[in-house]
């Protein structure tokens, strides 16, 4: 299991250091191992600390907050107590992250840059969290997406126009993730409003809706833009595919 001192926990969960400190106070949060007089926290600490902030965005209290914590860990069965926290919390993704050095970055990304050049593309794929320091290397959360941009630089097209369709993608598959996210809460999660603390019932309910979301998702996603490129490409490419036939055509045999 992975270890965080606090200042990276707060990174990884969107907090802050400040705010950890204020949720220890409240017993919202575990105590972290202590390593000499070093702080360390794992995943169970960063799982619940992006589940408070997600129920204090939803609106509860710290007090309810921590009475909602406190029956989940005495009073539900296991099904129960793992079943929104880790729903909410886990990853929608089953890629293994990977890594990379700086060197494998030049030699993928590099050509044709010179050391500034590539410096500040570095810094804008870091901006996008396509990488992630880590050390003397770099941390690369979706080993897909890197793969996706070296075949696009392979191909001829110029990195930082690359960066620019990653970062327009990324921000349309923001505005579909909220779609799906606003149509449960409007249907769903809103009836947890209902209730001071939701019940066992309820809880479980909207842990088994999340969780039905993850392939529900891939599979409205992957028909439409398959759709979509097949008239796009068409669209696009047509008129120089007749002409490379007509071309062709004229060619004595």
């Amino acid at each position: 299991m992975a270890e965080y001192r606090i200042d990276e926990l707060a990174r990884l969960a969107g907090s802050t250091v400040r705010n950890i400190r204020a949720y220890q106070d409240r017993a919202l949060l575990p105590p972290p191992r202590l390593e000499g007089r070093v702080g360390l926290y794992d995943d169970s600490h960063l799982a619940r600390l992006r589940l408070i902030g997600k129920l204090l965005g939803r609106g509860y209290t710290f007090a309810i907050i921590r009475d909602l914590l406190t029956a989940w860990e005495t009073g539900r069965d296991v099904g129960e107590v793992l079943g929104l926290e880790k729903v909410l919390t886990d990853p929608w993704s089953d890629e293994i992250p990977g890594t990379a050095t700086y060197d494998e970055l030049v030699k993928i990304f590099g050509a044709g840059l010179d050391e500034a050049e590539f410096a500040a593309m570095r810094d804008r794929t870091i901006a996008l969290g396509l990488i992630e320091p880590d050390g003397d290397k770099y941390r690369v959360p979706s080993p897909r997406l890197l793969h996706v941009g070296a075949e696009l630089v392979a191909a001829g097209i110029p990195l930082d126009s690359v960066l620019d369709i990653a970062e327009q993608i990324r921000d349309d598959c923001d505005v579909i993730a909220g779609r799906f996210v606003n149509l449960v809460q409007e249907h769903v999660f809103d009836g947890l409003e209902e209730q001071p603390v939701p019940g066992g019932e309820k809880v479980t309910e909207v842990a088994a809706v999340v969780r039905r979301m993850r392939p529900l998702v891939k599979m409205v996603v992957e028909p439409f833009i398959a759709r979509a490129m097949e008239t796009r490409v068409q669209e696009a490419l047509g008129e120089h595919l007749e002409t490379v036939r007509d071309h062709l055509g004229e060619k004595p045999g």
